[in-house]
């Protein structure tokens, strides 16, 4: 049973939660005066508080962050992409030659990303992209 499994596995993160989200004992377990099938229904209720619940993130490292969190790291990895390629794009390229890709923020329970230099294309590759858009 997975109730039990976690009792087990993350006892202190498990009291310390139900102690702060439900103002509920762990010790009532073992006192007769809470039931695994509660306990249950509360760890269910606690997988859905990434961010905030001890049990969750001891379980699985990335739910040290909320979605909100995520999605702020991928707004703030475009908008470093976004300025990359601006600057890119509108200075000459003896100045833009020190210019590195800027590196993603580093998520909970993922590996350190590895910045990749983009490949662009030159005059020639743009002629024949725009040549087979307008000919089609």
């Amino acid at each position: 049973m997975a109730v039990v499994r976690v009792v087990q596995e993350f006892p202190d993160e498990l009291e310390a939660d139900l102690l702060e989200f439900f103002n509920v004992d762990l010790l009532d377990l073992w006192h007769g005066r809470l039931s695994l099938r509660r306990i249950g229904v509360l760890i269910h209720s606690l997988m859905s508080k990434p961010g905030r619940s001890t049990l969750l993130m001891a379980m699985d490292e990335r739910a040290k962050w909320s979605e909100r969190d995520y999605m702020l790291a991928r707004i703030s990895d475009a908008l470093e992409l976004s300025n990359y390629l601006f600057l890119k794009a509108n200075v000459d390229e003896t100045e833009s030659s020190g210019l590195e890709l800027p590196p993603p923020i580093t998520r909970p329970g993922e590996p350190e990303p590895q910045p990749q230099q983009p490949e662009f294309s030159d005059s020639q590759g743009l002629t024949d992209f725009f040549g087979r858009l307008n000919s089609a």
